[in-house]
């Protein structure tokens, strides 16, 4: 039985040893079937039409209307996540035989890597003179002490926490203090620096209550403004959509304070809930660079921790050089914590 499978029927009926040549023989004859099936053109057109529509929206996602539900904040968020689609594409063109869909399946793939083929490649460099982190702690945090020691072991020069519970501060503040000197805190969100910390205030983002924050860190090569943000969370809900519009104002209120900030290096570090792509970002997406996107090795998901989904925490610089940026360990918090390496480009005040 062994031998037999590698013996084919030469054109005498007897039986040899199969070769290369035979091999191709029989590719050329499957190629030359698929040729005379002219039902290969005629077949998968609903395929091939689902491949053109995913495409569509993957390209044209910035002018589907937030008018109803909020529906193109909510198809960003997630824009990565519709390539999943492409391999069911593929493999159904493959299982209807059909050259139509097959060719119509590639296009969306093309755009999901003109969107997105950066982010796989591994751009992380060795520079830089200034660690940062960010970490939405989440006021349920059942370990405040642990979350904090998991966090401070990752190496920042400086620290931001969001989401901090007033009665909880105290064990923030007693985990952190024999890795950071300096640190303040604002409302619901925090500060902790290897460096000085001077003229620390509170942003207004137009809530009502204190969840963003400003302060400049003395580093050693140069003053940075350092802002910590906690935007207002959003919700997804069957009668109203994606409902955003308290952290789309907040948004813009944070763009406004940072496009007034007179410091060159210039750092945002927090839960924006909202990603690069969501167009209700841009008045802070506008004016900084995601470290992420810049020097970063694939999406870096922060949210849900148990299985990432989408990168809502995020760390923008203006002016600042980014050199390398990644996601740390799980903590016991819902969100994961995220850093990045920094090269501070001048001491200009």
């Amino acid at each position: 039985m062994a031998q037999q499978a590698y013996m084919t029927e030469t054109d005498d009926g007897r039986q040899g040893p199969r070769t290369p040549a035979s091999r191709m023989r029989r590719l050329v004859d499957r190629l030359g079937a698929l040729r005379e099936d002219r039902g290969i053109w005629r077949r998968g057109w609903v395929v091939a039409v689902c491949a053109l529509l995913l495409a569509l929206v993957m390209l044209a996602h910035a002018h589907i209307p937030n008018a109803v539900g909020n529906l193109g904040s909510l198809l960003e968020t997630f824009l990565p996540w519709l390539g999943v689609f492409v391999p069911l594409l593929l493999v159904l063109a493959l299982v209807r035989r059909s050259a139509t869909a097959l060719i119509a399946a590639v296009l969306p793939v093309v755009v999901w890597l003109n969107l997105f083929g950066g982010l796989l490649s591994d751009k992380n460099a060795s520079g830089g003179d200034l660690t940062v982190a960010t970490h939405n702690v989440n006021a349920e945090n059942p370990d405040p002490s642990g979350t904090a020691r998991e966090v401070a072991a990752a190496g920042a020069d400086v620290l931001a926490l969001e989401e901090l519970k007033a009665s909880e501060v105290p064990a923030y503040r007693a985990a952190l203090s024999d890795t950071y000197e300096y640190h303040a805190v604002v409302g619901t969100v925090g500060l902790w620096s290897k460096y000085p910390l001077s003229d620390v205030r509170s942003v207004d983002i137009r809530l009502g209550w204190q969840r963003a924050m400003r302060a400049t860190v003395d580093a050693p090569a140069g003053r940075v403004a350092v802002y910590v943000a906690h935007l207002p969370s959003v919700r997804v809900k069957l009668e109203a959509g994606f409902t955003a519009r308290q952290r789309d104002k907040s948004a813009d209120a944070l763009g406004e304070a940072i496009a007034a900030e007179p410091l060159e290096n210039v750092v945002l570090l927090g839960d924006l809930n909202g990603t690069m792509n969501d167009r209700a970002l841009k008045a802070v997406t506008s004016q900084m660079r995601s470290t992420q996107g810049a020097v970063g090795s694939g999406f870096g998901f922060s949210w849900p921790a148990s299985f990432p989904m989408a990168r809502i925490d995020q760390i923008l610089v203006r002016g600042a050089e980014p050199e390398s940026s990644w996601t740390l360990p799980p903590t016991a918090s819902d969100h994961l914590p995220i850093a990045a390496r920094l090269k501070v480009t001048g001491t200009a005040d």
